[in-house]
């Protein structure tokens, strides 16, 4: 596998505060298609880091930004322990900023030969579930697949609401929900499924039983092994069929 941190210069970026992104793919066998791997609200870490060398192990592209660099050069609530500055940040970012930082990693990633940007794959835990569902309706021509998975805010008032953009994607969709979650309450879930339908756009819901916001991860008090394997499972049935041609 190769790997790197890239400073990336984006609409919002400096030289001296750049976009920061762990950039992984494999040796051989490419250019391989690229997937933007979003964190979640806790931050960049080395579970990230290690989540996406799985994913791209596979045979893909793999581009994970620290999203809060307009604010901070880094940051962990797990190192910190600072969950009101984990709130403040996370309410620091739009869907339209990760849209304009998403479209400089898809700049980057077309200018190395080693990736693919024909057919691009997106994906989000938490805080960026709904970011990359925005962004599969912004960028349709190149999403041709975007996951969430305890994804929060699907569906709210906004005209930037991600189920609103579902008209114009034409890439497949997959939410993952976890069984219990306050933050993703089952009416959301439901009325996003419904409005996905609607629209006549590809994928499905699916609800993990037994499961807390969170269960993906590893390192969480709410790690669900068995539910995580399966989110797994799906990840690679959705990007296996939608990135490679």
């Amino acid at each position: 596998m190769i790997e790197s941190f890239v400073d990336l210069q984006t609409a919002d970026a400096t030289t001296e505060d750049p976009m920061v992104t762990f950039v992984v793919h494999p040796e051989e066998g490419g250019p391989h298609p690229l997937v933007m791997f979003l964190m979640d609200a806790p931050g960049m870490r080395d579970e990230i880091r290690n989540m996406a060398r799985r994913l791209a192990s596979s045979g893909y592209y793999v581009m994970a930004p620290h999203l809060y660099y307009r604010e901070v050069k880094e940051f962990n609530v797990f190192e910190t322990g600072d969950r009101d500055r984990l709130f403040e940040l996370l309410a620091t970012l739009s869907n339209e900023m990760v849209l304009s930082d998403c479209r400089s990693l898809i700049d980057y990633a077309a200018a190395d030969g080693a990736a693919s940007t024909d057919r691009v794959g997106v994906m989000g835990y938490c805080m960026s579930g709904p970011f990359a569902i925005y962004i599969a309706g912004q960028i349709p021509d190149q999403i041709a697949a975007a996951a969430s998975f305890h994804g929060v805010a699907l569906v709210t008032d906004s005209p930037s609401s991600p189920h609103l953009q579902l008209p114009n994607a034409k890439g497949e969709v997959y939410v993952g929900a976890a069984e219990t979650d306050e933050y993703a309450p089952p009416e959301m879930i439901d009325g996003f499924e419904a409005a996905r339908i609607a629209a006549g756009c590809a994928g499905r819901t699916e609800w993990y039983p037994g499961t807390h916001h969170g269960f993906a991860f590893a390192e969480r008090p709410v790690y669900v092994r068995e539910a995580s394997e399966r989110h797994w499972e799906r990840m690679h049935d959705l990007f296996r069929r939608n990135l490679h041609p």
